[in-house]
């Protein structure tokens, strides 16, 4: 297992690898405060998004992350970020996680599309045996999204952040193994055809013919 960098095509997103050259379209999407509500280091400006991905980039650098912006498919605007994250080749294992859309961009196929591209991407292409995802205790927004694609709850690390806000995280784990990929890459896939089908526009009605 040898994540490098890549473009990740589907019908709603396209992945790209990040690159410095990103940072001004992600800090015009992605300093909102409430994307970063449960993030432990919050993204308030420009600044702070140039020094975000930085470190993205330098854990890139280390052969420990793989980090993309998540573009729209249809407009092409970079509307937030995700990646690869404890990139642990020996044992073939990898994280997603870091991830965040614009407001714009939330409660939408989005996110389900980059997940699939990501852990297609881990288990197909890269040979992944396990695919780590966590969130915080008090999101439940995130746990039961990550719940409903097929991952399984294995535990909670109690006390295990301090936030810049200095609140302590409980952070909940979750994983999909390599035997799981198929039921869950079914379910993803059945979930993106019904949001593409919403999204296309009804077919025009032909009106009737006159003799």
């Amino acid at each position: 297992m040898n994540p490098q960098p890549v473009t990740l095509t589907g019908p709603f997103v396209r992945l790209e690898p990040l690159t410095l050259d990103h940072v001004p379209e992600l800090a015009r999407v992605g300093c909102d405060p409430s994307i970063w509500q449960w993030v432990p280091t919050p993204v308030p400006d420009a600044d702070a998004m140039r020094a975000w991905a930085a470190l993205a980039l330098a854990d890139q650098a280390r052969g420990l992350a793989l980090p993309f912006v998540i573009v729209d498919a249809i407009s092409g605007e970079v509307i937030g970020s995700t990646r690869y994250g404890n990139i642990d080749r020996a044992n073939r294992r990898v994280e997603i996680g870091w991830t965040w859309l614009a407001v714009s961009h939330q409660r939408s196929a989005a996110n389900t599309n980059a997940k699939r591209l990501l852990l297609g991407h881990a288990f197909d292409d890269l040979g992944a045996m396990r695919v780590e995802l966590k969130t915080d205790a008090l999101n439940d927004k995130s746990r039961n999204a990550i719940a409903r694609i097929g991952a399984t709850q294995e535990g909670i690390f109690r006390k295990h952040l301090i936030t810049a806000s200095g609140r302590v995280r409980d952070t909940v784990y979750f994983s999909i193994i390599d035997s799981e990929w198929p039921a869950v890459r079914c379910k993803l896939d059945a979930r993106l055809a019904r949001a593409a089908d919403a999204a296309s526009p009804p077919a025009a009605i032909a009106p009737a013919s006159t003799l």
